[in-house]
């Protein structure tokens, strides 16, 4: 239903023979009146007829908490592997510090003192694969090789045929291929990566579609608080995964590390039940929905996203300053996220000498720190709003600022740290946990700038982010390979530090919260209306009197 077609409750109350005409309607389908709670037939706008009672629990609150859940479980699944692969590979008996007999060397690498500084125990021998680390990389990597493919069309399916289709197949799709990953793994290394790559692939639609659902549910200034609590999934799914998938990994349910890859992939095709059943694609299409909500969501027509498809302005979209910076911005974000989430627990494996419980624990650790930072800042910034102490695009700069700044000057530090576990620890909460004000920065921007292509915008800059999630690993693998040192790990940390920066100063100084003018179809300009109208006149006029026509165009200035 176009949103031009909805009326208000005024109108309703000031047209009484429409009012009638919804009731009788009502009694005739139903057998009785509109009572309240009384579900809504699909497609009734819920502006006419008899008020329905308003519930303390909104149908955003369903759509936003199994958002949440989906997205927990998406990231479960991608982020599975890097701790599963540390099982997986075991710690191979080779000394950081092995590739040069030279004396100094090993003042670049941490001892562990659990085992009197040995760390070629016989322990560290166990690994049912011997992939090193540039495998590894490639291994971990191939997820966004696929993910990379699907961002954009992802986007735009959501737009033509509903979010709520896009983003359940993706979770859906992603959870079987998740089944399949022990059996992938140990029939070959090139089968893994394949379905790695085809987990990729699915999962590149599903924010995308939900970003498209948020523009379509969320008024502007209500988006801080929706988007950190559906985005907050992405945190909370790997403080899930890496402490679960550890343990899992470490005991000998289900042979051990595939169970953490039967856990997650069966736990997203229950989701799917829910969400197939209790989610809509848009308020005037949700049969529970009440007046008040939906009423409350109407008054920002103009803020949300359209029911109608709007061609996508691609020349518009590529020339918009904004859009660079969103996009620029994005980058950033996701090439740091990506670095720190599937090389943190082999760092802390290598470098701190954490062991396969310790890691997984360790390594959720600054996510954990992340989710509830999200929280707090998405609070204080809808605060903020609501009392209108900052504008929104005020808000936009200080989350991302906060949000790349504050990692950049924490990786910094993690170049002095050296051996000190605890302190290590405490930089990288800090660091990773700071990130969580991206929710009410970057990802919020999509759906500011242009509503009607929030899941396509979202679909680019995660296309290219995507990027980042293939060279982050593989550069990693490339700097550490047979060189399990603080300095090399400096080296990673430091290129880390250098996008950051470049990144978010872009963002910062072309992000806008205003709506584009490319966000609403082209309207036709007068002298294209002109030619157009002569046309249709011409064409009428061949049509009723072929011969008179002719000689309208042979004898000019005859009326």
């Amino acid at each position: 239903m176009s949103p031009s077609t909805v009326s208000t409750g005024t109108q309703s109350a000031q047209d009484p023979s429409q009012d009638a005409h919804s009731k009788s309607l009502l009694l005739h389908l139903d057998g009785t009146l509109a009572e309240p709670h009384q579900p809504r037939k699909a497609g009734d706008n819920g502006l006419s007829g008899e008020p329905v009672a308003d519930s303390c629990w909104q149908v955003r609150y369903t759509f936003a908490l199994l958002a949440l859940v989906g997205i927990a479980l998406m990231y479960a699944m991608r982020v599975v592997l890097s701790i599963a692969i540390v099982a997986m590979v075991g710690t191979r008996p080779h000394h950081p510090g092995n590739h040069s007999a030279e004396p100094h060397d090993l003042t670049n690498v941490c001892p562990d003192d659990r085992y009197g500084g040995n760390v070629t125990r016989k322990e560290a021998l166990e690994g049912e694969f011997a992939w090193d680390e540039t495998i590894q990389g490639l291994i971990l990597g191939s997820f966004f090789w696929g993910y990379a493919f699907t961002n954009i069309p992802g986007g735009r399916a959501a737009e033509y045929f509903g979010g709520k289709l896009v983003f359940g197949a993706g979770i859906v799709l992603s959870g079987g291929l998740t089944l399949i990953t022990p059996v992938s793994a140990r029939l070959s290394t090139e089968f893994l990566i394949a379905v790695r790559f085809f987990c990729g692939t699915v999962q590149g639609v599903v924010f995308p579609a939900i970003n498209s659902m948020i523009a379509a549910w969320v008024p502007p200034r209500e988006r801080s608080r929706y988007n950190t609590l559906i985005y907050s999934g992405f945190p909370l799914g790997t403080v899930l995964c890496l402490p679960i998938g550890g343990w899992l990994c470490s005991s000998e349910v289900l042979g051990g590390w595939p169970s953490a890859f039967y856990l997650f992939g069966g736990l997203s095709i229950v989701w799917s039940l829910a969400w197939f059943a209790l989610v809509h694609n848009r308020p005037e299409s949700h049969p529970r929905i009440s007046t008040k909500e939906l009423q409350h969501i109407k008054a920002f027509e103009k803020d949300i996203k359209s029911a109608e498809v709007v061609p996508l302005p691609k020349k518009d979209i590529l020339l918009s300053l904004p859009f660079w910076g969103l996009l620029i911005g994005a980058l950033g974000y996701d090439f740091g996220f990506y670095t720190l989430l599937t090389e943190l627990p082999t760092y802390l494996k290598n470098i701190q000498h954490f062991d396969m419980k310790e890691n997984g624990l360790m390594s959720a650790l600054p996510f954990l720190v992340m989710w509830l930072w999200g929280y707090v800042w998405g609070s204080l910034m809808d605060r903020l709003t609501t009392a209108n102490k900052l504008s929104i695009r005020t808000i936009r700069r200080l989350s991302m600022g906060l949000a790349l700044y504050g990692p950049m000057v924490g990786l910094v530090l993690m170049c002095f740290v050296n051996c000190n576990t605890k302190l290590a620890m405490m930089v990288l909460c800090v660091a990773v946990g700071l990130s969580g004000s991206a929710n009410c920065g970057f990802l919020c921007s999509h759906q500011d700038m242009a509503p009607n292509f929030a899941g396509t915008l979202l679909g680019i800059t995660n296309a290219v982010g995507s990027a980042a999630g293939v060279l982050a690993p593989i550069i990693t693998g490339s700097i550490t390979e047979g060189n399990q040192t603080l300095s090399a790990w400096r080296a990673v940390f430091l290129i880390t530090v250098g996008v950051y920066l470049v990144t978010c100063t872009f963002y910062i100084v072309f992000i806008t919260d205003q709506v584009q003018p490319w966000n609403e179809a082209k309207t036709k300009t007068k002298e294209e209306e002109h030619r157009n109208g002569s046309l249709e006149h011409a064409v009428a006029l061949l049509v009723d009197d072929p011969k008179g026509l002719s000689g309208i165009s042979a004898r000019p200035g005859v009326a």
